[in-house]
Formats: C-alpha cells, sequence, structure tokens
C-alpha cells in the first residue's frame, strides 16, 4: 500500500480553490455573479465599536419615544462613518441601526430587570408604569387596567413584553440607521 505524500516544494493549500469566494472575518457584505467582492462592504471592527457606542448613547437618547430609538440607529451610522470614512448603503446601514438598537435595548432590559429582580422594587416599578399609563390617557382606577398592569409584571408578561419591545425597537433603530445612511451620504457636486 503506498501513500501519496504532497510535494514538499509546493505545500497543498489548506482550503482547495473553488469557485464561490469564502467569507472574509472582517467584512461583510454580497457577491456579485462572479463571484467578488462588491464595493458595498462593511469594515466588521469599526462597525462593532460604532454600534457600541451608539447602543450605550441609545439609552440617555431612548428617553424621547420613538424618536430616540430611531436616532439611535442613525448615531451608529454617523459613528461608522467618522471612523471608518466610508458611506454604506441603505441595506447594511440598517443593519448597523438595527445592532445599536439591540444593544441599546439589552442595556435597558438589564437594568429594568435588576432593578425589579434585585432590588426587589416590583411595587415601585409597578407605580411607575401606572404613572405612565395615566399620561398617556388610560383610567389607572379601573380594575382591568390594574389587572393588565400588574400581569405586564409575571415572568410570563415579561417575556412577552420584552419580546415585542425588541421588535419594535429593532424595527424603528433599523428605519434610522437606513435614514442616517440617506442623510449622511456625501451630497454629489454639480457637474
Amino acid at each position: 500500500m503506498q501513500i501519496a505524500l504532497p510535494d514538499p516544494e509546493f505545500p497543498a493549500p489548506l482550503h482547495p480553490p473553488s469557485d464561490e469566494p469564502s467569507p472574509d472575518p472582517f467584512h461583510i457584505g454580497y457577491t456579485n455573479r462572479t463571484g467578488t467582492m462588491s464595493g458595498n462592504t462593511m469594515d466588521r471592527r469599526a462597525a462593532v465599536r460604532a454600534v457600541l457606542k451608539a447602543g450605550a448613547l441609545g439609552v440617555f437618547v431612548g428617553i424621547i419615544p420613538f424618536l430616540g430609538i430611531v436616532l439611535t440607529g442613525a448615531l451608529a451610522v454617523y459613528f461608522y462613518r467618522r471612523e471608518n470614512g466610508s458611506t454604506l448603503p441603505a441595506a447594511l446601514a440598517s443593519r448597523l441601526g438595527g445592532a445599536a438598537g439591540i444593544v441599546a435595548f439589552a442595556i435597558n432590559s438589564l437594568f429594568i430587570t435588576l432593578r425589579i429582580f434585585v432590588f426587589h422594587a416590583l411595587l415601585a416599578s409597578t407605580d411607575d408604569f401606572m404613572k405612565i399609563a395615566q399620561r398617556i390617557g388610560l383610567n389607572v382606577a379601573d380594575p382591568d387596567v390594574q389587572a393588565s398592569i400588574h400581569n405586564l409584571f409575571t415572568p410570563a408578561g415579561l417575556a412577552i413584553t420584552l419580546f415585542f419591545g425588541m421588535m419594535i425597537t429593532l424595527v424603528l433603530a433599523s428605519l434610522g440607521g437606513a435614514l442616517g445612511s440617506l442623510f449622511l451620504r456625501p451630497s454629489k457636486p454639480p457637474d
């Protein structure tokens, strides 16, 4: 039995060449039909830094209802452009904005969960939510409204609230990223 050994002068490649390009760990994007990377790529390291910065600021900007989440997505695109110097197409910018929104949502959720479960502030959280419900016009004296608010702070209610909150945040922050890409695009010089 003979075993063929590779020629020591020409080491065998670790991965045989193929028609499909291998994914680059530092860039994400799409390939065109010829298999080469197009100009629509994103530097992953710069993107992660931009997402973390925008997500951390999004905790504070998120105080503005709904608009704060959109601004968080736009901030991620702004930070990416400032660091990398390149503009992103709307599709990649919306992914970047959505990631920043999820980071901001995760930080907010962590603070709320710590407040409720670690510091045993369930009653205070329920009272705060009642005040918010009263400000938006709900009749908090109605027993059905009170029961609904108390159900939100059960484990199942928190899970459902977190899921829908995350989905809304993802959509709004992605929209903010796409809008940020459009507004931060350099203007074309007049011909």
